[in-house]
């Protein structure tokens, strides 16, 4: 019992330490978290989607991709959306595969290559 009782006093101090931390910090919304999910089996051929008309000026079709649900590929579909600056062009997500397995590179906005 006095061993069950350290841990959990020693989980509560060291979750009260990492939350006062992060206190004061502000992390910005765009950022990234890269997990390190590896996929051994390769995403299925890409799906094609006719292109719906824009729905206004400044709207950028990003196309359907596979995506990895924890389980299996699912197919994420295509849709517009809007630039956040003048100039901005749409870089698509890709799967890489190395020693490791399959893993996804997300889509970005950015400058053109």
């Amino acid at each position: 019992m006095t061993n069950l009782r350290s841990y959990l006093l020693a989980g509560a101090l060291a979750a009260a330490a990492l939350g006062g931390a992060t206190l004061g910090t502000t992390v910005p919304a765009s950022a990234q978290v890269y997990c390190g999910v590896y996929v051994q089996a390769g995403p299925p051929a890409p799906i094609y989607e006719p292109v719906p008309g824009s729905p206004g000026p400044g709207y950028y079709w990003v196309g359907g991709y596979w995506r990895w649900n924890g389980y299996r590929y699912v197919w994420a579909r295509g849709r517009y959306e809007y630039a956040p600056y003048s100039g901005a062009t749409w870089h698509p997500g890709h799967w890489v595969h190395n020693r490791y397995g399959w893993s996804w590179h997300a889509g970005h906005w950015g400058r053109p290559y």
